[in-house]
């Protein structure tokens, strides 16, 4: 499995989460965004129906109806009720339940890099996950070591 680790130092979650979801939306795929925070999910939401002025990205909250059918589902846990095979870590915690999916990105802001680099550790002997590090340089992301 891929496992993208996103430093997110210039822009928030919130930012950054559209872009990527419509990447996956874009190769056909279905994706579950987990943060354990309600703020945050309420902004991701909010974020998901304004990030294009000309469409918004189809999603709802995980318990507000039917988990199966939205192709983004937002949600306090890592459970793919809609059939997610991508899986976004919104809040900068770590959850094992990633390595589950065929592909996550965890992103983190500074306050929370010592997780990151934990998770980073933890990894590190994994055959069956492959990690990329990901950092914003001005207005773009680029791949570190």
């Amino acid at each position: 499995m891929q496992l993208d680790f996103y430093q997110l130092t210039r822009d928030p979650a919130e930012k950054v989460i559209p872009v990527l979801a419509q990447r996956v939306l874009d190769g056909g795929g279905r994706l579950l965004v987990v943060s354990g925070e309600t703020d945050q999910l309420d902004r991701l939401s909010t974020a998901l129906w304004t990030a294009r002025p000309d469409s918004f990205l189809a999603h709802a909250k995980a318990g507000e109806g039917d988990d199966t059918l939205p192709p983004i589902l937002l949600s306090h846990s890592a459970d793919a009720a809609n059939g997610a095979r991508f899986v976004m870590l919104a809040d900068g915690e770590w959850h094992d339940a990633a390595l589950t999916f065929d592909r996550a990105f965890y992103l983190f802001p500074p306050e929370k890099t010592d997780n990151a680099r934990t998770a980073w550790r933890a990894l590190s002997n994994r055959d069956d996950v492959e990690r990329r590090y990901w950092k914003q340089d001005g207005g773009k992301w680029v791949q570190g070591p």
